[in-house]
């Protein structure tokens, strides 16, 4: 990325502006709430790993979610932890 290009807070994909990227924002460009962005990323990994089992698959996920800024304080990721 170089100076201009920001990350989503979401998912870290490379954005020109704003807080998230499209993939994780609804038609109205609101943040998706956490059950949908979870599952989208899961599928994602899903297809990209498809020998790996889902139970690791969820976990590196929420790890990862963790670590963003749209769900590190999400009350699912802090149960978890």
């Amino acid at each position: 990325m170089n100076a201009e290009t920001l990350a989503c807070e979401s998912c870290s994909m490379p954005i020109e502006s704003g807080r998230y990227c499209a993939h994780c924002t609804d038609a109205d460009g609101e943040l998706q709430d956490f059950d949908t962005r979870f599952a989208a990323m899961v599928s994602w990994q899903r297809r990209r790993h498809p020998l790996r089992s889902i139970e690791r698959i969820e976990a590196e996920t929420r790890e990862f979610m963790a670590g963003m800024p749209a769900w590190r304080d999400h009350p699912r990721l802090r149960a978890e932890a």
